[in-house]
């Protein structure tokens, strides 16, 4: 069953790429006593992640500090290499975006949000979605209908709902 509006993210574990190569992150750690928005895509360097997505929250990034957001994630069933990559090719890690993996989506699946498109090769993927989370509790959550789509998750439409 998918999360929603007052679930406690469960405790998971992504990758990213420190100064020594690839380390954890407990998402516990990045959410405990904060407010933190996470935003997930269905894969990296994809059109719509990679020309909608992450821009919108390039782009909104300040607004958010100004509503005391601590940190934005993204968080993509991708591996860290690819992760730190796409990165620095869109500009979201210069912005201060934090860029996860969820390599095998164990995060995915746990909180419902997996989904598979065989038609364009992606399977095991994350839908779109995104999310205001504070101290580990989901206080708005967007999700796409389609993967295609990058409307309610982007990072406009939730800033103008907080």
């Amino acid at each position: 069953m998918p999360i929603t509006t007052g679930d406690k993210l469960p405790e998971a574990s992504f990758s990213r790429m420190g100064a020594d190569g690839p380390e954890q992150v407990a998402l516990s750690s990045l959410t405990a006593g904060r407010k933190v928005v996470i935003f997930a895509v269905p894969g990296a360097y994809t059109p719509t992640c990679h020309s909608a997505h992450v821009p919108s929250f390039i782009r909104t990034i300040g607004d958010f500090a100004a509503k005391n957001v601590d940190e934005i994630i993204c968080i993509s069933v991708n591996d860290p290499f690819v992760m730190k990559a796409w990165g620095a090719d869109t500009g979201a890690a210069e912005a201060g975006i934090t860029m996860l993996a969820d390599g095998a989506g164990e995060f995915t699946k746990a909180i419902g949000m997996d989904f598979d498109a065989p038609p364009v090769g992606l399977m095991g993927r994350s839908k779109r979605y995104a999310m205001l989370v504070e101290d580990g509790t989901i206080t708005l959550l967007h999700v796409e209908e389609s993967p295609g789509v990058c409307e309610a998750s982007a990072g406009e439409a939730l800033l103008a709902a907080m």
